[in-house]
C-alpha cells in the first residue's frame, strides 16, 4: 500500500507524543513493504528542536512552509495513494481533509491521537481546529489512540461510520535495555512534557514522594515546565531528551513513573507511548490507574499501580530483585504484543478488511476494548 499522511510532526519529538509513534509505525510499515509520504508543516518550534531529518526505508518526509506551497504535491500524492490519512493537531487538517474528499480514489482515514482531549473540548463548546465542520462521517475509517467509550463517542458525536483503536506502541530497535548514564541516575524517573491537567497526579505520585524521601534522587525529564513548578532539592531536571537518549534515561533508575493526562485517564483505554517505551527497556513502571490498563499489562507482575502518595513511596521500598523481575516481565509482554510492527500489521489488516468488505458504511466496526 502507498500512504499519504498529513500529520502534526514526525521530525521533532519536542513537546509532543506524535513524533516517536509515527517514527516507529513508519519504520514498521516500510519493513512490511509499504510506501509512505508524510506531510508536515515546517513550524519554528519544531524546526528549532528537530531530531529527525529524513525517514528510513521507502518513506519521504515533506516539510512545507504553508499549505499553498505544497497543495499541488499533496493532490498528486493523494491521487496516487491507497490510503490518505489525516491526524489530530495537524495544522492543515481541514485543507487536507477537503483535498482527500475531492481527490482520493482510495481509503480515507482520520487518526485521532488525542481523542479524550478532542471530546472534552467538544463537550465544553470549544472549537477544535482539526475537525471538519460536518464531523468525521466522510472518512472510511476513524482510528483512535484511545479505545473504550472514546470509540462510541466518535460515532455518536462526530458521525464516524467505522471506528477502531490503534493504540500506542514501541520500536524495540530504538527502545531496549541500555547502560545507565550518570546524569540520569536516580531512584525513580519521570519523562513527560508538562501538562497542567497532569500536574495534580504528578504532585501526588512524584513530588509528594520526593518530599517524603529527601535522601533519594528523583529525576524529571521533559519540556515546557513553568518557572513556578514546585521543585524540591532532590528533584533533578533534564531538559528535553531526544528519543535516542530515552533508553539510558529509563535504565538509569530503578523505577520510572507513567502519568496519564486527566481527560485520557477518565476515559480509559489510553496507554501512553512512554509506558511501552520504558517497558521495552526492561525498566519497571509505576503507573496511575485507568480503566483498561490491565488489558495491556498485568498489575503487580508487569506494572505497579499507584493511586496515592503512599503507594508510590511503597514502590520505592520494593526489593531490587522484585523490581527487576517486573521490568523483565513487562519487556517480554511488550515484545509479544505491543511493538510498532504489531500495530502496523493491525492497521494494514483493518484497511484491507474495509477495502474488501461489503459491510454497509453505517455499520460500525466492533473492536477489543469497546
Amino acid at each position: 500500500m502507498r500512504f499519504a499522511i498529513f500529520g502534526l510532526t514526525v521530525s521533532s519529538s519536542w513537546g509532543n507524543g506524535h513524533a516517536t509513534l509515527w517514527r516507529g509505525l513508519i519504520r514498521a510499515l516500510t519493513r512490511l513493504g509499504h510506501q509512505i509520504v508524510f506531510f508536515e508543516r515546517d513550524v519554528p518550534y519544531y524546526a528549532n528542536n528537530r531530531d529527525l531529518h529524513r525517514l528510513e526505508g521507502d518513506a519521504e518526509l515533506i516539510l512545507y512552509p504553508e499549505w499553498e506551497s505544497v497543495a499541488g504535491r499533496a493532490k498528486a500524492e493523494v491521487r496516487r495513494a491507497d490510503v490518505a490519512l489525516v491526524t489530530s493537531y495537524c495544522p492543515d487538517a481541514l485543507a487536507a481533509a477537503a483535498l482527500i474528499a475531492d481527490h482520493a480514489p482510495a481509503l480515507s482515514v482520520f487518526y485521532d491521537l488525542d481523542t479524550p482531549v478532542t471530546l472534552a473540548r467538544l463537550g465544553a463548546g470549544e472549537p477544535v481546529a482539526y475537525l471538519p465542520e460536518h464531523g468525521l462521517g466522510d472518512f472510511d475509517l476513524v482510528l483512535s489512540y484511545t479505545g473504550g467509550e472514546a470509540l462510541r463517542a466518535l460515532r455518536s458525536r462526530l458521525g464516524a461510520r467505522r471506528t477502531a483503536p490503534l493504540y500506542g506502541h514501541v520500536d524495540p530497535v530504538q527502545h531496549r535495555p541500555a547502560a545507565p548514564a550518570e546524569p540520569f541516575r536516580g531512584d525513580i524517573s519521570y519523562l513527560g512534557t508538562y501538562a497542567a491537567d497532569r500536574q495534580q497526579a504528578l504532585e501526588t505520585l512524584f513530588i509528594g514522594p520526593a518530599r517524603q524521601r529527601p535522601e533519594q534522587r528523583f529525576v524529571l525529564g521533559g519540556a515546557n515546565y513553568p518557572p513556578d513548578f514546585p521543585w524540591t532539592h532532590n528533584i533533578f531536571f533534564v531538559k528535553h531528551l531526544p528519543p535516542p537518549d530515552h533508553p539510558s534515561f529509563f535504565c538509569s533508575s530503578r523505577l520510572t513513573l507513567n502519568v496519564t493526562r486527566r481527560d485520557m485517564a477518565e476515559m480509559g483505554w489510553c496507554p501512553s507511548g512512554r509506558l511501552f517505551e520504558a517497558s521495552a527497556c526492561g525498566v519497571a513502571v509505576l503507573s496511575d490507574w485507568w480503566e483498561g490498563l490491565d488489558a495491556f499489562f498485568e498489575p503487580g507482575s508487569e506494572v505497579l499501580i499507584a493511586r496515592d502518595t503512599a503507594d508510590a513511596v511503597a514502590a520505592l521500598d520494593l526489593p531490587a530483585g522484585e523490581v527487576q523481575r517486573m521490568g523483565a516481565a513487562a519487556r517480554a509482554r511488550v515484545l509479544d504484543e505491543h511493538t510498532s510492527e504489531h500495530r502496523a500489521r493491525e492497521l494494514v489488516e483493518l484497511l484491507r478488511d474495509i477495502g474488501g468488505s461489503s459491510t454497509q458504511a453505517s455499520e460500525p466496526m466492533l473492536m477489543a476494548g469497546e
